[in-house]
């Protein structure tokens, strides 16, 4: 189901709940159940309180939380639900820290046990646990980012990746000296073919012979292995790389800018996913990030506690934010990088997608019906 109108709703509802909210300094302490992470899920003890008796918490993947990526997104969202609620962590918002896939039930269980309203699984690898938690515990309201989950107290939040993928392989087929571009996944999935399928599809649009080197480390957690295929592909000829790996892309950015240091007049080039990654890239007074493919898990997550506050949790129904909704959009951050004539480009590209000129691809198989059109 598309949501066409949350940005909208989440700014008048978020103004309407700071106002609400004025006036009242009922904070208890804060938990420090995020900070040592909950491996054994035994912090954060205690029933939670929100405003309205509205509790919410998420579960992160093996990424963790300040992993630059989606989760930190999602825990930003989070976080700032909470302090427009008057809310602290451990009061009424919280999250728990998966170092482990055997992680996941523990933590979704303990913020069952200690009385969360909604509890989000971030990320397609918790899909099993959250299934089965949300099966299990029929009176908590669950939320699955990435990934769809059958069950009336559960909703899927999903986003249209292959569409901004699109816009930074433009980006990218513009940028490179080499004709060479790369793609470096994390864990070779549905969800990860969709922001190759779609990187692809706008580098060809550019450029139909430019090549593309697609690796996957196989870990959304694992810089070292990032930061090897890095090497390997700028040492090939590589100018760019667009990732799509959590954790795993902080070693792409580390190759980049030991490259960017020790010789600086080389132009190389990292692209970033989920958050805008811009700050990661800079290394003195360079900066590799050309692009970052911004999706707004953070808003996405507000968008659905305040519904679920307000008695509208969209249980059983599969959310999508995409372009419309600027829940996708491509970062110009890196002003010197990002010239006139890349954003224009994208611009029109964009143009061309919401009216229809444009199918971007989502799968091996669209991919390849694409590029033969092309």
């Amino acid at each position: 189901m598309k949501n066409h109108k949350f940005l909208l709703f989440v700014l008048v509802l978020t103004f309407g709940l700071f106002l609400a909210a004025c006036g009242s300094s009922d904070e208890g302490e804060e938990s420090d159940a995020g900070a040592e992470g909950t491996e054994e899920g035994t912090s954060g003890e205690g029933e939670a309180t929100a405003s309205g008796d509205y509790s919410i918490a998420m579960v992160t993947d093996i990424g963790g939380v300040d992993d630059k990526s989606f989760n930190q997104s999602a825990w930003e969202g989070i976080t700032a639900w909470g302090e427009v609620n008057g809310l602290s962590q451990g009061n009424g918002f919280d999250y728990a820290q998966s170092s482990d896939k055997a992680d996941y039930m523990p933590n979704l269980t303990r913020f069952v046990r200690d009385e969360y309203d909604l509890v989000y699984g971030i990320g397609f690898e918790l899909k099993e646990d959250i299934q089965k938690a949300a099966e299990q515990y029929p009176d908590t309201n669950f939320a699955l980012v990435d990934d769809v989950v059958e069950a009336d107290n559960a909703v899927g939040i999903t986003f249209s990746e292959h569409q901004g993928s699109f816009l930074v392989g433009v980006a990218a087929a513009m940028k490179t000296t080499t004709d060479k571009i790369g793609f470096v996944g994390g864990v070779d999935s549905p969800l990860i073919k969709k922001f190759e399928s779609g990187f692809i599809a706008g580098a060809k649009s550019v450029n139909p012979d430019i090549e593309v080197d697609v690796q996957y480390a196989e870990s959304f957690a694992d810089a070292a292995k990032g930061k090897l295929i890095a090497t390997n592909m700028y040492d090939s000829g590589v100018d760019v790389i667009y990732h799509a790996s959590g954790a795993t892309g902080n070693g792409v950015f580390n190759q980049a800018k030991d490259i960017k240091q020790n010789d600086p007049e080389r132009e190389i080039w990292v692209i970033g996913v989920d958050r805008d990654q811009h700050e990661e890239g800079a290394i003195g007074d360079h900066n590799v990030t050309l692009t970052s493919m911004v999706k707004r898990v953070d808003v996405a997550v507000q968008d659905v506690a305040n519904r679920g506050m307000l008695g509208e949790f969209p249980g059983g129904e599969t959310l999508e934010y995409g372009i419309e909704d600027d829940a996708i959009v491509a970062a110009t951050t890196n002003e010197e990088a990002m010239t006139e004539d890349i954003i224009t480009a994208i611009e029109d590209y964009t143009k061309q997608i919401l009216n229809g000129e444009i199918e971007v691809p989502h799968t091996e198989e669209e991919l390849t019906t694409f590029l033969e059109s092309l």
